[in-house]
């Protein structure tokens, strides 16, 4: 019961911002928007304001914006595909702005919660490499192998890619004076430390600048993931599709409502990364389109590109049905 509700806020939260997006910016714009709903399925309720009908449908997850002349031939003056195609390109991307939005705004408020750690040690790990050196508490971090050390996760990321055989040189400040240690790094569980644990600052500024530095941090995780595909380091093994989801989830919400908001922030900000690949049927093939029609001072054949964007949903759908299946034997979703 805890992952149904869990998922349903999770999916419900994350989608309807996405929508909003397109539907903020459409209005903006002066494309006819038919229709605003939250929820997919028959309608409970409905309401209409001027031109455009709100809609509460009976299942809570997620919504969808309903654009005149978007997925069909429409001759109105308003219709999406009348309108500049800058227009069209910021309507189409609005939606994962949104999701970085969103993230960030979850995001900051687990960093509110919880605190943001900085670069200041609160104390170093016994007998750790740090605690070996002379590192002790107080010292604040600002370079490691003559990187500058600009936050907690920065710092996270320069000893995680250094190479755990050789000397790490580090620059911290004690007192107004900058002292250099050389430390040999400690792998624990295939992750390379030096042993120490950092002091937490909370108040409102930093934790919107938390929510904007993890917002970035998962951002960056998703261009190194699309590197990895590239170079055929990824397989269907290390995707997770609706099912594989939604147990995390559930998994998430078993940690309390903060671990929650935390997952919540990184399924937005891959939904807003994944909708941004100029893949068919996504929405960065839309904006591509529509970039492509800039240039070329006229349109693609609509049924050209349609075709191009069902071929595209066709392989998408595909994708999802091996991920999916992938899911269940990972998780042993039928032998609970």
């Amino acid at each position: 019961m805890l992952t149904a509700v869990a998922a349903v806020f999770v999916f419900l939260m994350v989608i309807l911002f996405h929508e909003l997006g397109h539907f903020i910016t459409a209005k903006i714009v002066g494309i006819k928007v038919n229709e605003f709903s939250i929820g997919m399925g028959p309608k409970i309720l409905q309401k209409q304001v001027g031109e455009t009908k709100y809609s509460i449908r009976i299942l809570p997850i997620g919504g969808y914006v309903s654009m005149e002349g978007e997925d069909e031939k429409s001759n109105h003056p308003r219709s999406f595909n009348n309108v500049p195609a800058h227009s069209r390109m910021l309507v189409v991307a609005a939606g994962a702005l949104m999701n970085f939005i969103l993230a960030i705004i979850v995001f900051s408020i687990v960093s509110l919660n919880v605190g943001m750690p900085t670069t200041t040690v609160l104390r170093t790990i016994e007998n750790s490499p740090a605690e070996q050196v002379g590192i002790v508490s107080g010292d604040t971090i600002l370079s490691i192998n003559d990187q500058e050390v600009k936050n907690w996760d920065s710092m996270v990321k320069i000893i995680s890619n250094s190479d755990p055989n050789e000397d790490m040189d580090i620059v911290v400040l004690r007192d107004e004076k900058k002292i250099h240690y050389t430390l040999k790094p400690e792998v624990i569980d295939g992750r390379t430390m030096i042993g120490v644990e950092p002091t937490y600052e909370r108040s409102l500024l930093s934790a919107i600048k938390g929510g904007f530095q993890k917002t970035g941090t998962m951002f960056g995780l998703m261009v190194d993931f699309i590197k990895m595909l590239f170079r055929g380091e990824v397989t269907t093994r290390d995707l997770s599709g609706p099912v594989g989801v939604i147990y995390t989830i559930g998994e998430a919400a078993k940690y309390g409502f903060i671990n929650l908001l935390y997952f919540m922030g990184f399924i937005s900000v891959n939904l807003g990364f994944f909708n941004l690949l100029p893949l068919p049927a996504l929405d960065g093939s839309r904006i591509v389109f529509s970039f492509i029609e800039i240039i070329r001072g006229k349109g693609i054949d609509p049924e050209k590109e349609g075709f191009i964007h069902f071929i595209g949903f066709i392989l998408l759908i595909l994708l999802m049905l091996t991920v999916t299946y992938s899911d269940i034997i990972r998780f042993n979703i039928f032998r609970r």
